[in-house]
C-alpha cells in the first residue's frame, strides 16, 4: 500500500509539472497549477471546455477517465492529434505533458484557432471505438461488472441462468494484478482454448481503493476461486489440488493428454465463483447437523436455502408438471426403486410429503465424526470434519496472532505460505517460517469464509478453506435478466425473477 500512494504522489507531481509549464504557455500563471481543484479550472479554461464537466471530475473513478481525456485535449492544443498521441496522451499524462510543457520546439495554440480536423469515417469510429473501450474498461475494472450464474451452488437465492450487475465500488475496487491484459475477456483469448489474454511480465501488488462499507456476514460476494492459483488446462472445472490429492502429482504432471499443461495464475484472472460470506475475519464457525454457528449462535437460515433430501416414493415418480411446478431443478432417481434424491428448500419439503405416493422425505446428514477426504483442511488425525459436521474454525483476521502447532497448522498452512507469502517447513514436528521456529503467527490481510445456498452442491469454503482479502471481486447487487436454460424462447424468458435485488 506504501509503495502505491508513493507512486500515484509521484506521477501527481509530475502531472503538476507538467501543467506548470503548460500553463506559463498558455499564458496563465504558472503557480496556478498547484492549487487543488483551481488547476482543474484553469485546465478546462485553457482547452475551452465547459464547467459542467466538474461534475465527472468529481466523480471518483469517473475523474480519471475524465482527466485522459483532459489530456488528450491539452495534446490538440499542442497539434498532436494523431490516433497514436491521443493514446499516449491518455495513458501516460505524466510523461507527454511534461514533455510538452518544457520542450522548446512544442508551441501552444489556443483551440479557437486551431484549424479544424477534417476526420475520415474510419478514423472516426477507430476515436469511437478508442473512447468506448476505455470508458467501459474503467466502468468495469473501477465500477461495475456484469456476470452470469453458471452453476446451481447458490439455488434458489440465484439461479443458473441470472445475468447480474456486481459492484466493485461498495468494497473497493482493487488495481488489477495484470493490468495490460485483452479488454473484456477474463484469463483466455477469444477463439482460442488456452491462449493467455493477459501479459505477466508486468504486475501490480495488491491495492484497494476505499469502499462504501465493509462485508458483512449473509453478503453475497464474487470472488476470484482461492484454489485456482493452479489449474491444468484440460480439468479446470475441477480443482488442481483435489487432483492431486486423488491421482498424485506425478500422474497430473505427466499425462498431458489427459490434463493438459499445469499452468499458474495470478490472483486477478482465476476463476470468478459467487457465493453467500457465513463468517466475517474475526468470526468463529461451527457446523452442527448443516446448521452453521457464528461465534455460538446459529447463523441466520435463508428461506431459499437448499439442501439434499431423500425422497421414498411408493414406487411411481413424481410428476414431471409437479418437479417444474415445485420448481426443483436438482436431483433425480437412484439405482434403488422408489428413491429419489432432491435439493429442497424446507418449504418445498414440506409440500413433498403431503403428496400420497410419497413416503419418506428425509434430509440427508452425514454424521458428526464421519471424515470425508475432500473437505479442507485435509486432515484425518486432527479433523475429522465432513460438509454437514464442521469445525470450530477461526476465520483469521489481519493483525491477530494466534498459536500453531502441529495440531493446527493444516488450517492455516495456504495462508502462511501462499496467501501471505511466507516460507513454511515442517521439521521434525516443529514449525518454521521464514527460517525461524514458530509457535505463533500474526496475520497480513482479512479472510472470508463463503457458502453456497445450496449446501449440498456447492463447492465452498468447506473444500478449499479461507477466501483472503485480495481475492474479494465485489457485491452482487442486482439480477437484471434471468433465462431458463432447459426452455426455448419465449418461455426462456423467467420474468418473474428479473429486475430483483439480491439478498
Amino acid at each position: 500500500m506504501g509503495h502505491y500512494k508513493i507512486t500515484l504522489v509521484i506521477l501527481i507531481l509530475l502531472i503538476i509539472a507538467g501543467l506548470y509549464g503548460v500553463f506559463k504557455k498558455a499564458n496563465e500563471k504558472g503557480w496556478k497549477a498547484f492549487i487543488p481543484i483551481y488547476n482543474l479550472y484553469i485546465w478546462l479554461k485553457i482547452i475551452k471546455k465547459p464547467m459542467w464537466w466538474f461534475i465527472f471530475l468529481a466523480t471518483p473513478f469517473i475523474n480519471v477517465f475524465m482527466i485522459m481525456l483532459m489530456s488528450v485535449e491539452i495534446l490538440k492544443c499542442f497539434k498532436k492529434s494523431t490516433i497514436l498521441d491521443e493514446i499516449l496522451g491518455a495513458l501516460f499524462p505524466y510523461i507527454y505533458i511534461p514533455y510538452l510543457a518544457f520542450s522548446k520546439k512544442e508551441k501552444y495554440t489556443d483551440p479557437d484557432k486551431i484549424p479544424e480536423i477534417k476526420k475520415t469515417v474510419a478514423r472516426g469510429w477507430i476515436d469511437a471505438i478508442l473512447f468506448a473501450v476505455v470508458a467501459a474498461s474503467i466502468i468495469r475494472t473501477f465500477m461495475m461488472e456484469a456476470y452470469t450464474i453458471p452453476t446451481s451452488s447458490m439455488e434458489k437465492s440465484l439461479l443458473v441462468g441470472d445475468f447480474l450487475f456486481v459492484s466493485k465500488m461498495n468494497y473497493g475496487p482493487r488495481v488489477p494484478n495484470t493490468p495490460i491484459a485483452f479488454p473484456f475477456v477474463h484469463h483466455t483469448l477469444p477463439l482460442t482454448k488456452y491462449t493467455k489474454s493477459y501479459l505477466q511480465w508486468f504486475k501490480l501488488p495488491y491495492y484497494r481503493f476505499w469502499g462504501f462499507e465493509k462485508i458483512k456476514n449473509n453478503d453475497v460476494v464474487v470472488f476470484n476461486y482461492p484454489d485456482g492459483d493452479t489449474v491444468a488446462l484440460k480439468k479446470q472445472n475441477v480443482s488442481y489440488y483435489a487432483l492431486i490429492r486423488e491421482l498424485g502429482k506425478d500422474i497430473v504432471w505427466n499425462d498431458e493428454r489427459d490434463f493438459g499443461d499445469i499452468v499458474a495464475r495470478p490472483v486477478d484472472k482465476r476463476e470468478n465463483y459467487i457465493k453467500r460470506c457465513i463468517g466475517i475475519a474475526g468470526d468463529t464457525l461451527k457446523i452442527i447437523d448443516r446448521q452453521v454457528y457464528i461465534n455460538g449462535k446459529p447463523a441466520h437460515n435463508f428461506e431459499t436455502m437448499e439442501c439434499n433430501y431423500d425422497v421414498i416414493t411408493d414406487g411411481m415418480p413424481l410428476n414431471p408438471k409437479i418437479i417444474e411446478k415445485l420448481n426443483i431443478t436438482d436431483g433425480g432417481p437412484t439405482m434403488e426403486y422408489g428413491h429419489f434424491v432432491y435439493s429442497l428448500t424446507k418449504k418445498t419439503a414440506d409440500k413433498l410429503r403431503k403428496f400420497k405416493n410419497v413416503e419418506l422425505v428425509k434430509s440427508r446428514l452425514k454424521p458428526k465424526g464421519l471424515y470425508y477426504n475432500q473437505i479442507f483442511p485435509y486432515d484425518s488425525a486432527n479433523f475429522k470434519w465432513n460438509e454437514d459436521n464442521f469445525g470450530p474454525v477461526y476465520i483469521p483476521k489481519a493483525g491477530v496472532t494466534i498459536p500453531v502447532s502441529i495440531k493446527n497448522i493444516s488450517l492455516y498452512k495456504r495462508i502462511i505460505d501462499v496467501y501471505e507469502n511466507n516460507v513454511l517447513e515442517i521439521k521434525q514436528d516443529k514449525i518454521y517460517i521464514n527460517g525461524k521456529q514458530a509457535d505463533k503467527y500474526t496475520f497480513k490481510m482479512n479472510y472470508y469464509w463463503m457458502m453456497g445456498d445450496n449446501r449440498h452442491n456447492s463447492a465452498d469454503s468447506r473444500f478449499w478453506g479461507f477466501v483472503p482479502e485480495d481475492h474479494i471481486v465485489g457485491k452482487a447487487l442486482f439480477v437484471w435478466l434471468s433465462l431458463d436454460k432447459e426452455k426455448s424462447f419465449p418461455d426462456k424468458l423467467r420474468w418473474h425473477k428479473m429486475f430483483r435485488t439480491v439478498k
